[in-house]
């Protein structure tokens, strides 16, 4: 079953995923298992299941070579499978050879010289990018063109657009651009785009003594030293501690250039983007003080950009085609207002505002099954139906919430359903007296829950719509937040679609990994191995972040706690009409209002 935390787990997943799939997919999933560094011994994984992972080679081999007899020994399909799973690893800045004990393709040959960063910033094609270039340009509103270093918008305001702008321009020139987000869901909006912390391995948790642990001689440093722009979207929710370790590491990289050492970011430009007013940098147990404290605009970098808004929501004109230009203003203004709290003034950054009628749902006897019924029409004809679920999702503040409304709408779902439990254990390494901590039971690491992690339970079905809570595969578009929709399930592994971000509709195989949070709010650290998922028919709002919907219903039994979280839930929908929002009391009675949370203070200096 998993618990003995051993690679049995990862042997007994590609023996089940081989009897669904073919060997693209089990290689991919071999790569999965080396990307989340699970695997105590991953040659012997490999030595277990080599045969599994080379179905296909020979069959790609006779049409390569145009010979229907051609056979391979047991040592060439090996050196084949290799190649193709160091090929696999390779799109995603990694190889064989990081797993000391994994054997190398002694033939493998890359297709180019030198280093590979280099080779992938520098392949775009510069005709294809150019005529890019120009049809976005010329579709560019007032307010987006000039120069710019901070990218003040909105969701909607169509900050992703600026930034396909931006990278085609220059890639138009064979000049390199880096696109990263500082979440895995908004780095799929970018051209080529990467988390901030994977394409500049930013340290986790991010301290202000921290610096990227890039080596000045190995190909990152040297990608960097070439680069001519830095796109960083989604900034604000970041802590300011990631900015300033690349700006330290920036001035160390390029420190032999004249002056260099003592310019911002080592002389690079570098284009920052996002909304103060969406959700700030999470500190665990910080105070508003601290939250306040941990911005871009609270540091010393701030002093060097010059901001640019976009104030237009293009997203709501999209998404009402037969709304008036009167409807979509009122709505948007209505956002904005939630969003720099200025809705019932004055107030000290808490304030208790009304809704209006025409999103509240008010007759109910049981709220979850109102807002799942009034969020999912007509659920089980669609709830296999792709189209239908990545356009819609549920959306509360807290997690025992979101759990309450995924679990019901599991039991809703026809079929069998699989119960899959993690295996828990401390960290001894990480322990500051192992010794105290010898006597905790598994009964209660199962029961610790905490942001960012699985829970030691999870319940699925086939059709249950769930989200990924790690970055698996950034190459797939398979990033933290990605949503896919479960087709089988297995003991050791499970088969997903993916229905959100890019490659919609591929296929993906999800084995157990194990995971800990970043930062541990307790006084040890906690390793659980489980499946690196959540259910999502519902999610948190903090969850929500970078997502854009056409349907979204917001459950608030519980009102928000933070900075920016009910402007985040309204402004992730497309239109005015596909917003409702379900708010009662301890007595479930309806209420006609709820809590905004705005800092203002962040905005001082904007």
């Amino acid at each position: 079953m998993g618990f003995l935390q051993d690679d049995r787990d990862f042997v007994e997943a590609i023996k089940e995923a081989h009897h669904w799939g073919s060997g693209p997919f089990l290689r991919k999933l071999f790569v999965t298992m080396l990307l989340s560094s699970s695997m105590d011994r991953p040659d012997h994984v490999w030595r277990k299941t080599w045969r599994y992972l080379s179905d296909g080679i020979l069959y790609d081999q006779r049409v390569f070579t145009g010979n229907q007899a051609l056979t391979m020994s047991d040592a060439e399909l090996k050196e084949r499978t290799l190649m193709a799973i160091e090929t696999l690893l390779q799109n995603n800045n990694r190889s064989l050879e990081d797993f000391k004990t994994m054997p190398y393709p002694k033939d493998y040959v890359e297709s180019f010289t030198g280093n590979r960063l280099l080779y992938d910033e520098r392949q775009y094609d510069v005709v294809a990018q150019q005529q890019l270039f120009e049809s976005l340009y010329a579709s560019l509103t007032e307010k987006q063109q000039g120069g710019v270093f901070f990218l003040y918008g909105y969701g909607g305001t169509c900050k992703t657009f600026m930034w396909n702008t931006l990278s085609a321009s220059l890639r138009s020139k064979k000049k390199i651009v880096l696109p990263v987000a500082s979440s895995g869901i908004a780095s799929l909006l970018l051209p080529g785009g990467r988390t901030a912390h994977s394409r500049f391995k930013i340290p986790v948790p991010t301290l202000e003594t921290s610096i990227c642990n890039i080596e000045k001689q190995d190909d990152l440093a040297e990608l960097l030293k070439m680069t001519d722009l830095i796109i960083w979207d989604e900034a604000p929710t970041a802590n300011k501690f990631c900015f300033e370790s690349l700006d330290k590491s920036l001035k160390d990289i390029m420190s032999g250039t004249t002056h260099a050492s003592k310019r911002i970011f080592g002389g690079k430009v570098v284009v920052f983007g996002g909304d103060f007013r969406q959700i700030l940098p999470v500190i665990p147990r910080g105070t508003r003080s601290d939250i306040i404290h941990a911005t871009i605009n609270a540091s010393y970098i701030w002093d060097h950009c010059r901001v640019l808004r976009l104030t237009k929501n293009m997203r709501l004109q999209t998404g009402q085609p037969t709304s008036t230009n009167d409807e979509i203003r009122n709505f948007s203004e209505w956002i904005l207002k939630i969003g720099d709290g200025t809705m019932c003034e004055p107030n000290d950054g808490y304030a208790d505002i009304p809704i209006p009628d025409e999103f509240l749902i008010t007759n109910f006897t049981y709220p979850i099954k109102a807002i799942v019924e009034d969020t999912y029409p007509d659920l089980m004809h669609n709830y296999l139906d792709s189209n239908y679920l990545q356009s819609r999702a549920i959306l509360a503040s807290t997690i025992e919430v979101v759990d309450d409304i995924n679990q019901y709408i599991t039991n809703l779902l026809p079929g069998e359903e699989k119960e899959y439990f993690s295996s828990d254990s401390i960290d001894r390494s990480d322990a500051n007296s192992f010794d105290a901590f010898e006597h905790v039971t598994p009964e209660f690491l199962n029961a610790l829950k905490t942001s960012g992690l699985p829970n030691h339970s999870i319940r699925l079905k086939v059709g249950a719509t769930i989200m990924l809570m790690r970055n698996l595969d950034q190459f797939e578009g398979l990033c933290n937040g990605t949503r896919l929709t479960v087709t089988r399930l297995a003991p050791h592994v499970i088969e997903a679609k993916i229905i959100s971000g890019k490659n919609i509709g591929n296929l993906f195989y999800i084995p157990r990994i194990s995971l800990s949070p970043s930062q541990s709010p307790w006084p040890f650290k906690l390793v659980r191995r489980q499946f690196p998922i959540i259910v999502s028919f519902a999610m948190t709002i903090n969850k929500s972040q970078g997502q854009s919907l056409d349907n979204v219903g917001l459950y608030l039994p519980k009102e928000v706690f933070s900075h920016g979280q009910l402007f985040v839930a309204i402004s992730r929908v497309k239109s005015k009409k596909g917003l409702r929002i379900l708010i009662h009391d301890k007595e479930k009675q309806p209420m006609l209002s709820t809590t905004n949370v705005v800092f203002k203070e962040v905005f001082h200096n904007i």
